[in-house]
């Protein structure tokens, strides 16, 4: 397993007027912590990234032992309960956000805790909320989308995701997610225009037969899976 350590800067006692070298060793410190930081943050990254979000929050506790209240690592610990699936958790985690943080990422991670516990429409509001503060977030504009799709909402569901597949046409989960929402609203021939832009047969028949499963689940009992990105 990949290790990563915590250096602590060694400040020895300093000799009489010395000022600035004081000053330069306390800016020197905060560079060295800051850059700590940086590569931590980058580990656990990685850890959930390839995978191992158990790892992620093992790392995330040795973390917060240096850095509490950190936001950054506070979003991430919610995003690997829920890659594990302990719903009830995340919300715990996400409690320890204040609701006066108004950032798109607090918000998108109401969004993506909502949405884990099933209720649409509030995933919906809080995902407009965090579009609204990133606008240009391709796969925040996904994941309200989704979310209207979801709550019954198909023709905002329709035009959030046509704007999150020009923000990001290359993406297969933005795509994919298009074409559902277009076959759950009967426009089969655009649906059929975006599944022609995959090239491989099999992937092809493959993937027409997923979005056609889908679209009969949602439109029986609302089931399906979401698939948010990072």
């Amino acid at each position: 397993m990949k290790r990563f350590v915590l250096f602590a800067m060694a400040m020895s006692m300093p000799m009489a007027g010395a000022g600035p070298a004081i000053a330069a060793d306390a800016s020197g410190q905060g560079a060295l912590e800051g850059s700590t930081r940086g590569l931590y943050i980058s580990l656990i990254r990685q850890a959930r990234t390839d995978g191992r979000p158990r790892a992620a929050i093992a790392y995330l506790d040795d973390f917060d032992r240096q850095h509490p209240d950190d936001r950054e690592a506070q979003l991430l610990r919610i995003n690997c309960l829920l890659d594990l699936g302990q719903v009830t958790a995340a919300r715990t985690a996400l409690s320890r956000i204040p609701s006066s943080d108004r950032s798109g990422a607090a918000q998108a991670m109401r969004g993506h805790v909502s949405a884990a516990e099933g209720n649409w429409k509030q995933a919906a509001v809080q995902y407009a909320a965090a579009l609204q503060a990133s606008p240009a977030d391709a796969f925040t504009a996904n994941a309200l989308g989704y979310a209207w799709l979801r709550a019954g909402q198909s023709a905002q569901a329709v035009e959030t995701l046509r704007g999150a597949y020009d923000l990001a046409p290359d993406d297969a989960i933005v795509r994919n997610n298009l074409m559902l929402a277009l076959t759950v609203t009967g426009r089969l021939a655009e649906a059929d225009a975006l599944l022609s832009k995959v090239t491989d047969t099999r992937e092809k028949a493959r993937l027409r037969q997923q979005v056609a499963g889908e679209a009969a689940r949602l439109a029986v009992a609302g089931g399906g899976t979401l698939s948010l990105g990072s």
